[in-house]
C-alpha cells in the first residue's frame, strides 16, 4: 500500500477548533514536523481539509 509523508508547514494559531483537531488527529504537533500515514480515503479526506496548512509527499510501498 502507498504511504503518504504528511509535514505541517503553518501555525495552528487563531485556526478553528474543528481544524486543530483534524491536524492532531493526523498526529501533528509542531511545525516542520513530519508523519507517515497509509493512503486510505479517510486520511485523503483530513488532507484535502488541511490543504492550506499542510505538505504531502507520496512514497512508493510501504
Amino acid at each position: 500500500m502507498k504511504t503518504l509523508s504528511i509535514t505541517l508547514k503553518r501555525s495552528l494559531i487563531g485556526r478553528p477548533e474543528k481544524q486543530r483537531r483534524i491536524i492532531k488527529a493526523l498526529g501533528l504537533r509542531k511545525i516542520n514536523q513530519s508523519v507517515t500515514h497509509n493512503d486510505t480515503p479517510s486520511i485523503r479526506g483530513m488532507i484535502h481539509k488541511m490543504s492550506h496548512m499542510i505538505e504531502v509527499s507520496e512514497n512508493g510501498e510501504g
